[in-house]
């Protein structure tokens, strides 16, 4: 349950988000979402049309979230191949998965128009975003000319969740982190062979931590 300070129409998309995570959209009721929240008995359909007004809005601000999260390592400082591997190795909760990926597999969702619109804005987003990087180091010469932004960003895409997948599998992170190396490995020694600056290490320094983070 949410403290006080937070309104009721925060302290509801909060606990949408939540066990949208944890549950699934047919397993987050409106009762569940109300004793999460600790709003009174109708504050939902005060604030919202329904459900799936709800569930819209916490979709919404997850993506909106992620997007934020992403933008801050993408677009930080170093050379393309090290924002690339600054957002492969940035903290995440492996384990618990990713609250977008996670929205591909609920049928419910899927089946929504609405309700998939912000997911899959969100990974269009990060798979453009990284295709660019990926091009912007073609432009500088750290990357081969030959390789395709827009394959090696649904890569880096598959790479994340399909490490999800493992990890959740196998109950340990190790799985993830093996595809990070795996992926930084193939585009290393091409970021190197310029001369660049760039970080080629591919082993356990910088190990993927337990996060609230997402895709």
């Amino acid at each position: 349950m949410y403290s006080g300070w937070m309104s009721t129409t925060e302290r509801l998309i909060e606990s949408t988000r939540e066990l949208l995570w944890e549950r699934g959209y047919v397993g987050t009721s409106p009762k569940a979402i109300l004793e999460r929240s600790g709003a009174g008995q109708g504050s939902m359909y005060h604030h919202f049309d329904g459900k799936q007004d709800l569930a819209l809005a916490a979709i919404r601000r997850t993506a909106e979230e992620l997007r934020a999260t992403a933008e801050g390592v993408l677009g930080g400082p170093g050379t393309p191949y090290e924002r690339i591997e600054a957002y492969l190795r940035r903290e995440r909760d492996v384990l618990r998965g990713c609250p977008i990926g996670r929205l591909t597999m609920d049928p419910d969702i899927v089946a929504n128009d609405d309700l998939r619109a912000p997911v899959d804005e969100t990974l269009d987003w990060i798979r453009e975003r990284i295709a660019g990087i990926v091009e912007e180091g073609k432009e500088q010469g750290r990357f081969a000319a030959s390789l395709d932004g827009e394959e090696i960003a649904a890569t880096v895409i598959a790479t994340v969740q399909g490490g999800y997948v493992l990890a959740r599998a196998s109950g340990s992170p190790a799985a993830f982190d093996a595809g990070v190396r795996g992926l930084l490995s193939l585009l290393a020694p091409q970021a190197s062979s310029s001369g660049s600056r760039t970080r080629t290490s591919t082993g356990d320094d910088h190990p993927v931590r337990a996060a609230s983070g997402g895709t």
